[in-house]
């Protein structure tokens, strides 16, 4: 079983096309299956969930849809807080918060220290403002700042948003598309990928459990033999 499962959730704006309905619609679609999948893998073992949820770089879209998705944020917080205490889920974030408002960064935070003192089962781990070039960057400041003599493998990995954390088993893509887009670049070097054409919202868990199966089979050498 993979012990920390990534997922590039992607297709909401084609989803919501595809039912003749503005792009927030499917944002809202997407946002609902954030909860199911969850709940899903930490009943199935997972302990690691990390979840593409806003990019650096999706603040090029209009206006009007980042204000959207920034107001649908703060409303799945509000609306989902038992949500995660009832289910014994951890909420994490990575990426660089300090953009956000202080209203929102106050809800993310009091998420992630109510679950993390109250919770012990898998930990949900959402990247918001994140991209994977800007996260080493920041973490190449970090050690440069505490002055740090050598950069290896284990400092750097210390100074990531990631910190503490196992590195990607296993990373999904859905939405027809085949690229990482930034995403957990370092901590995916060895995780096994999987690529379907399925938008978000319409990602089942039957399908997580089919691909979870076949990550069984297969033969993970590390670089061996």
């Amino acid at each position: 079983m993979p012990k920390h499962l990534a997922i590039i959730m992607d297709g909401n704006g084609r989803w919501a096309k595809r039912h003749l309905q503005m792009r927030t619609f499917g944002h809202e679609a997407g946002a609902q299956k954030i909860q199911q999948i969850t709940e899903f893998c930490a009943k199935y073992g997972i302990a690691y969930l990390s979840l593409y949820a806003f990019s650096t770089e999706n603040w090029k879209r209009p206006k009007t849809e980042v204000h959207f998705l920034m107001r649908l944020l703060e409303e799945y917080l509000d609306s989902k807080f038992s949500t995660y205490l009832d289910n014994n889920i951890i909420f994490k974030t990575i990426g660089d918060l300090s953009i956000f408002s202080p209203n929102l960064q106050q809800k993310i935070h009091a998420l992630e220290l109510t679950t993390k003192e109250k919770c012990t089962g898998l930990t949900q781990i959402l990247a918001l403002n994140y991209g994977s070039k800007d996260e080493l960057c920041r973490a190449f400041l970090k050690l440069t700042l505490a002055q740090e003599q050598t950069f290896n493998i284990d400092a750097i990995e210390n100074a990531l948003d990631t910190a503490g954390i196992p590195p990607v088993d296993m990373l999904v893509r859905t939405g027809g598309e085949m690229r990482l887009s930034n995403f957990l670049l370092w901590q995916s070097a060895y995780a096994e990928l999987f690529f379907t054409k399925t938008l978000w919202p319409d990602f089942s868990k039957e399908e997580l459990e089919t691909m979870l199966l076949e990550f069984k089979n297969r033969n993970r050498r590390f670089g061996g033999l």
